[in-house]
């Protein structure tokens, strides 16, 4: 068993994602504790009413709500409802939380069994719980407790391959017309906002983008763009706007530009010295051998760290982002140095010819529609070093003129139909 601990400043942002899971099928309320009826008789309201109401009772708590992961292995197969809730209850007595309220929620959306708790660091009395290295001894010991009380299989040396293997969001890509647009992007929100420690809005972007949500401040001399404002939107499978763009104030978590420009402070002021996990990766991938841009960012990829490329205009790749779904860590490639920037990593990865070519139309949906069958003919052909010349070929001979001559020919001239002069004779 693996148990991954987060704190954080919204209670609300936490209890949505798991109720929005529920909503969609995708989890299930199993249990709570410390509430005064079951979890089946409680409405919404009462489920999270009574955390905010214990929350209020110490205002100098700034990051009161816990959000617990408990992640089992898959051949794990008896792990019933009744018994993840001994599981939970005796995991929150072990870390200390035993009288607090809290809400267990058994999620279903990845390969590996999981439940998710959330509760609050505020006591009844109004003192707050103590959570300073809880990970590393009251959740450590417990959980060693729990893997023989339970006969569950051990994550003692296999804790890291295990938490690399877990799914990199713990929200599903939007797709546009599956469900409600809104309803969609919050599920995305509610988790990436609070999670991934990005310090710019290109950064959230990142993020966003990998599961098909866009952050949009609008293009320059716009009205959005002049009055601060901000929606979002849902990308298509080839990263256009698709649907109407949804205003930041009509969530319930209102993620405006002035919210996110605090939480950039704020995760800037929390890791000074992000991304050493990152640059450990790319540069033992790159002393192991010489890679194509392509195969770095697969070899990132098996480790939890995806590496988004961004073109210009004419096809040169010009930056890299970073996005570390470990850590949670977002950042620019030359943020970290030098030689993590893109012209960097472009010289120290090896050449492939069909990378120029890649680079140059790797936007196909800007493309006209005869190039991009020509490419498509042209990739399942796999054609390698003739690629390049032999599209330029087809294009040349596509938009060629028909007529290279300056007249048509005569059989295509109309004849020109005399007019007929008023009071005169045509003969």
């Amino acid at each position: 068993m693996v148990a991954v601990i987060k704190t954080g400043r919204s209670m609300r942002r936490i209890f949505h994602y798991n109720e929005n899971k529920v909503s969609t099928g995708d989890a299930l309320c199993i249990g709570q504790g410390n509430y005064p009826a079951d979890h089946d008789q409680l409405s919404s309201a009462l489920k999270i009413n009574l955390l905010l109401r214990q929350l209020e009772l110490n205002e100098n708590v700034k990051r009161g709500s816990v959000h617990i992961s408990l992640n089992f292995h898959p051949s794990e197969k008896d792990l019933t409802a009744e018994k993840l809730m001994r599981i939970a209850s005796e995991y929150m007595a072990g870390i200390g939380f035993e009288g607090q309220p809290y809400l267990v929620y058994q999620h279903h959306d990845a390969a590996h069994p999981h439940i998710h708790i959330i509760s609050i660091k505020v006591g009844p009395d109004g003192k707050r719980i103590d959570m300073q290295n809880i990970g590393r001894n009251q959740s450590e010991a417990v959980r060693k407790k729990i893997e023989q009380d339970f006969i569950l299989i051990k994550a003692q040396g296999r804790e890291k391959q295990i938490a690399e293997n877990l799914l990199p969001i713990g929200a599903q890509a939007v797709k546009y017309g599956k469900i409600q647009s809104k309803k969609a992007i919050s599920q995305v929100l509610d988790f990436v906002i609070n999670t991934y420690q990005y310090k710019s809005l290109p950064q959230l972007n990142a993020v966003l983008n990998l599961y098909n949500v866009k952050a949009d401040n609008g293009s320059e001399n716009s009205r959005i763009l002049k009055n601060g404002g901000l929606v979002y939107r849902i990308l298509d499978a080839d990263g256009m706007p698709i649907g109407v763009p949804i205003k930041a104030s009509d969530f319930h978590n209102r993620p405006t530009l002035g919210f996110l420009e605090k939480k950039f402070q704020e995760n800037i002021l929390e890791n000074p010295r992000p991304g050493i996990r990152i640059k450990n990766a790319v540069r033992t991938v790159l002393r192991s051998d010489k890679p194509s841009i392509n195969e770095l960012s697969q070899a990132l990829e098996q480790q939890g760290i995806a590496m988004v490329k961004r073109f210009a205009q004419n096809g040169t790749l010009y930056g890299l982002t970073y996005v570390d779904h470990v850590s949670r860590q977002v950042c620019n490639g030359s943020e970290l140095g030098k030689e993590f920037s893109a012209a960097a990593i472009v010289q120290c990865c090896r050449k492939e010819e069909t990378e120029a070519y890649n680079a140059i139309f790797s936007d196909r949906a800007k493309l006209p529609k005869p190039i991009t069958a020509i490419m498509e003919l042209q990739d399942s052909l796999a054609l390698k070093k003739q690629s390049i010349p032999l599209l330029e070929e087809l294009i040349t001979k596509l938009f060629e003129r028909e007529f290279p001559g300056s007249n048509p020919g005569t059989d295509f001239k109309r004849k020109k139909k005399k007019r007929k002069r008023k009071g005169l004779s045509n003969n």
